[in-house]
């Protein structure tokens, strides 16, 4: 018996330790030398490029490298690194993103690394055009939608509740009768009056938590789906949602501004802030929107539109600059107009009621925006020119250079600090 539980516990200290897997042991460093990775238009940025196995360079390591602007590489060939490293120069004309990406192949397997050089990123500007009747077009969209009662509901989850957090799921209606919106509301229990901040997604379908740990730190917190449909549903619906119905919903009638999927969504991101102004709880001073990648474009919009929002934390924003892509230079998710042969001007006319850069012209709010130049998804370019147009008279910009399409900690960290600052938390 005592070798049968020493062999148990054994395996019980064995299981974690074998689960655990970290990272590669061959990795590709890209480096630039510049330390901010930024070069001033016709400098020459140098990039040290090195295949590394255990943290020392690999001899004969084979690799594939792109080089040029980014999204649209001028430059692709194979080589092999006699001493596993090299160095590759690269320069801009004019201001924009230069990016070398590299494949290693060792052993079978493919190891990528990039490293993408701002060249007078500040100096950018987005192509995107602005519709003569935006203002007016959604303004008819929000004098509608607000013929429509909000008919909130409101169902405690005892679950999710703390003794410092009440959590409920919400539902209100959107732009029609029977359109309905639904999210997780998180409302300190101690009574009072709070700020506000409203949580937007990203792409996709998903079920949602709830913000209860920023809600703890003495706010009401919104956190919403954008797809009219529970949000407290197993993954499984969501994940058929996604591949079958929904699939795509973001190329939804795009020539058609009237009925493009996004209509009901912007729409809605503001009737969250009706719903928010109508709870006793909030104070009636403080509310914020963020959300990243596509909820930073949703972010932009709200604030844009209600004039109650007082700041706004924009990260990796997608949907910006769509037109950019009609000129040879990278725009952002879902680049409509990449590599499109044959452009319909309608499509093209219909994206600038939906890009975040008409938006952006009209903020007026304090705002954060944060994004990485190894974005393959949002590229830096869309991102930067989209901040340098943005004409909120308080905006700040915290540039994480290395990531891609996701968050460092650090990045986090002061993210949800800004926010919390801007609430007086």
């Amino acid at each position: 018996m005592k070798r049968i539980l020493s062999l148990f516990f054994t395996l019980l200290l064995l299981l974690p330790v074998g689960a655990q897997i970290r990272g590669n042991n061959i990795t590709v460093s890209v480096q630039p030398d510049h330390r901010d990775w930024n070069y001033k238009t016709g400098e020459k940025a140098t990039f040290r490029i090195s295949v590394l196995k255990s943290g020392t360079t690999l001899p004969g390591a084979r690799i594939d490298l792109e080089a040029g602007p980014v999204m649209y590489p001028d430059v692709k060939k194979s080589l092999t690194l006699k001493e596993g490293e090299t160095q590759w120069t690269g320069s801009m004309s004019r201001p924009g993103f230069y990016r070398v990406k590299v494949t290693a192949h060792v052993d079978g397997k493919d190891y990528e690394g990039l490293c993408t050089a701002g060249f007078s990123p500040e100096q950018l500007r987005p192509a995107t055009q602005e519709p003569k009747d935006f203002d007016a077009f959604w303004k008819s969209a929000l004098d509608e939608a607000r013929q429509i009662p909000l008919d909130s509901k409101r169902i405690l989850l005892p679950e999710r509740c703390t003794d410092e957090v009440n959590v409920y799921e919400v539902n209100f209606q959107n732009n029609a009768c029977g359109s309905r919106i639904y999210g997780i509301l998180c409302v300190p229990t101690k009574p009072g009056k709070y700020p506000a901040l409203l949580r937007v997604p990203g792409a996709g379908v998903r079920p949602y938590q709830g913000d209860s740990w920023t809600a703890s730190k003495g706010c009401i917190t919104l956190e919403i789906g954008i797809h009219g449909i529970p949000v407290t549903m197993q993954q499984k619906v969501y994940d058929d949602l996604l591949a079958g119905a929904l699939n795509g919903y973001w190329n939804c009638n795009l020539d058609d501004p009237q009925n493009n999927y996004y209509r009901r969504v912007v729409v809605g991101c503001v009737r969250c802030v009706d719903y928010i102004a109508s709870l006793p709880e909030w104070n009636g001073k403080q509310l914020g929107v963020t959300g990243s990648s596509q909820g930073g474009f949703l972010s932009l919009s709200t604030a844009a539109l209600d004039p109650r929002v007082t700041f706004i934390g924009v990260v990796h924003d997608a949907l910006c600059d769509h037109e950019s892509e009609l000129k040879g230079v990278a725009g952002g998710w879902p680049h409509y107009f990449y590599n499109v042969k044959n452009v319909d001007p309608k499509r093209v006319e219909g994206a600038r009621y939906y890009d975040g850069v008409n938006f952006a012209r009209r903020v007026k709010c304090n705002s954060w925006f944060s994004f990485g130049y190894n974005d393959e998804v949002v590229p830096p370019t869309s991102s930067y020119s989209t901040y340098n147009i943005c004409t909120s008279p308080n905006k700040t910009l915290s540039v994480y250079q290395q990531t891609g399409h996701f968050w460092y900690q650090e990045q986090w960290d002061e993210w949800e600090n800004w926010l919390l600052k801007q609430m007086g938390l």
